[in-house]
């Protein structure tokens, strides 16, 4: 029980970073290429966790099979929720950039409910394994919660600056991502939960599930939103991220 609630705890404390981004975009004004730096930042260090902490881990743990076909399953998952969700109305749930009104502005409730289901699918693989590092018994992969955390804060900050330009209330917005926070949150709890007694191979598997969506996910949502307004500089600065995460997987190590 206690090994759920710490997992819990560390999931939200990933999540919060959502809450922390959108409380930027809310209260202060900033240029689009900046918000769209952050973006490539987080981008880059979701990259770099993806590579040398969450295959690696899968790889060690279950060999090139369960790490294969997890992380490829992964991302053939994600891509048929995310075009699901995309049709409904949040494809560009991310978007801070040139017109953000395309599915927030004058959004019905359908749609709206969209962009946090698609919000919510963003986030959980990357909660779940949050959940799952904690089965190794050494305690929470660090690495891996700074990874979610600078990653979110562009992820929120992008998405409530674009619900901001399409009108929705502070209500709306906080109360969107206060949610996403909250299931991050129970999504560990769950990730640990489910997984407590699993095998190496299912364990491995359910890393590189996990790591496969981040990847689509990134691909996707993010680079796009990163690349839009910084163009030929969005490569270095998600260098940059890249190298801060792979710095803190090398310290922790």
């Amino acid at each position: 029980m206690e090994g759920a609630v710490a997992a819990g705890l560390w999931g939200f404390v990933g999540g919060s970073a959502l809450l922390i981004g959108a409380a930027i975009a809310y209260l202060v004004h900033l240029p689009q290429r900046l918000i769209a730096a952050i973006m490539a930042v987080g981008s880059g260090v979701l990259i770099s966790a993806v590579a040398f902490d969450l295959m690696d881990d899968a790889y060690a743990r279950g060999g090139f099979d369960a790490a294969a076909l997890g992380f490829f399953g992964g991302a053939l998952v994600y891509t048929a929720a995310n075009i699901l969700v995309s049709r409904a109305g949040a494809k560009h749930r991310k978007r801070s950039g040139s017109n953000p009104a395309q599915s927030q502005a004058d959004a019905d409730e359908g749609s709206g409910l969209s962009i946090a289901i698609g919000a919510l699918l963003d986030g959980i693989p990357e909660s779940v394994v949050i959940g799952v590092s904690l089965l190794q018994g050494a305690g929470v992969s660090l690495v891996t919660v700074a990874a979610v955390f600078l990653s979110n804060v562009p992820e929120g900050l992008s998405s409530a600056a674009g619900m901001k330009k399409a009108g929705r209330s502070a209500g709306y917005i906080f109360g969107v991502w206060g949610a996403i926070a909250a299931a991050s949150g129970v999504a560990a709890a769950i990730g640990y939960v489910t997984m407590a007694g699993a095998g190496p191979d299912i364990i491995a598997a359910t890393t590189a599930v996990a790591a496969g969506a981040i990847l689509a996910m990134l691909v996707d949502t993010m680079i796009p939103e990163a690349t839009e307004e910084t163009h030929e500089f969005s490569g270095l600065i998600a260098v940059a991220g890249f190298l801060l995460a792979f710095m803190l997987t090398k310290l922790e190590g």
